[in-house]
């Protein structure tokens, strides 16, 4: 705002300095019957337009359009003056409030330009209508042009906010979905058989028990972090350590806790590559969660293979297999791998059901 109104002050002073310079030069002369002090007056009136339209457009446009209602009879440089600041106060005008609001103010104004042109007698009428018109003019279309302009970036960061907030919305929905669905299908598990053998088998239960607690415990810290996401509104999670391998093989031993033997085989990784590895413990978090809660399967094999630039995850089960229901599980396993553009299929096999996803990354070595 600053370097806009210095500039306005330099432009008054070109404009100033050059019309009156040539008055006082004698290069160009005002009518035998205006006296010098009225050129004078209205030319410096007509420049003042120029500074007050920052803060007031419409005070600044009708001061403009009046000082050039006054410079007709005198025509020359004082004439081109006020039409010049007409033309830029009407430009803030339009900007400022818009082609509605300002359509009335610049139809006012050719009316008011075009009559007085005609009525009052000046040095040339031809010159006053077309010269007042065009600085309109061009001032009213420019002013159009920004103000569409603003209001199509205002729309685009609107609607860019939008869909950042609907990005983290499902971007915790869906953590919290793989978080407490694979906790609370472990707990209802172990929670059955720990009531199944309560009397019977005191120690099994015991067990039951203590994998509750640690899965609780575990489920309770990782709420705890998403939801400390939702009350700073940074959209930002805790620095949490990205998973690991050895997280992996935990959730692993977790699962098989609830009932299936599990059988994880890790080829080529000595580490998950970057976000890509919050992805691949996602999706085979969630696998296991399905075999748990639905397969009724006695075996589950996980294979997790990296290449260069491509992590594959297949998870396989000898359950009952069947139709997938497209619940948020499998929308939340499909939505992961389409961040990075790779592949993802789940559907029964010849035994039990097949889960198999690809994420491709970039290796440090192509980027």
């Amino acid at each position: 705002m600053r370097i806009r109104v210095v500039l306005d002050v330099l432009a008054v002073l070109a404009l100033t300095l050059g019309a009156g310079g040539n008055l006082a030069a004698g290069a160009w002369s005002l009518p035998p019957w205006s006296p010098g002090w009225l050129g004078w007056t209205i030319l410096l009136v007509s420049v003042a337009p120029i500074v007050l339209r920052r803060w007031s457009p419409r005070p600044a446009y009708i001061l403009s359009l009046v000082a050039t209602a006054a410079a007709v009879p005198i025509g020359g440089p004082v004439l081109a003056i006020a039409v010049v600041s007409a033309g830029c106060a009407l430009y803030t005008f339009v900007v400022h409030r818009g082609s509605r609001a300002s359509r009335a103010g610049f139809a006012a104004g050719l009316i008011g330009i075009g009559l007085v042109g005609v009525a009052v007698p000046n040095p040339s009428t031809a010159t006053t209508v077309n010269f007042g018109a065009s600085a309109l003019i061009v001032g009213f279309a420019l002013g159009i042009a920004v103000h569409g302009r603003r209001e199509h970036a205002a729309i685009e960061r609107e609607n860019h906010a939008q869909q950042a907030v609907s990005a983290e919305r499902l971007r915790i929905a869906r953590e919290m979905h793989d978080v407490v669905a694979h906790s609370m299908s472990l707990i209802a598990v172990k929670a059955a058989v720990g009531n199944h053998v309560a009397l019977e088998q005191p120690d099994q239960a015991r067990d039951a028990l203590r994998v509750i607690e640690d899965t609780s415990r575990e489920t309770l810290a990782e709420l705890r972090r998403m939801l400390g996401v939702l009350r700073d509104g940074t959209g930002v999670p805790a620095l949490a350590p990205a998973p690991t391998l050895d997280d992996l093989r935990a959730l692993a031993e977790r699962a098989q806790q609830a009932g299936p033997a599990v059988d994880l085989a890790i080829d080529g990784l000595t580490e998950l590559p970057g976000g890509v590895g919050q992805s691949v413990y996602r999706i085979v978090q969630e696998a296991l969660t399905n075999v748990v809660k639905h397969a009724a399967a006695t075996t589950c094999r996980i294979r997790v293979r990296g290449t260069d630039g491509e992590v594959t995850i297949e998870v396989t089960d000898n359950g009952r297999g069947g139709e997938a229901r497209p619940g948020h599980g499998l929308i939340g396993m499909r939505e992961r791998v389409a961040v990075y553009n790779g592949e993802f299929s789940a559907a029964a096999g010849d035994k039990g059901f097949r889960v198999f996803a690809s994420l491709p990354y970039e290796t440090a070595a192509t980027r």
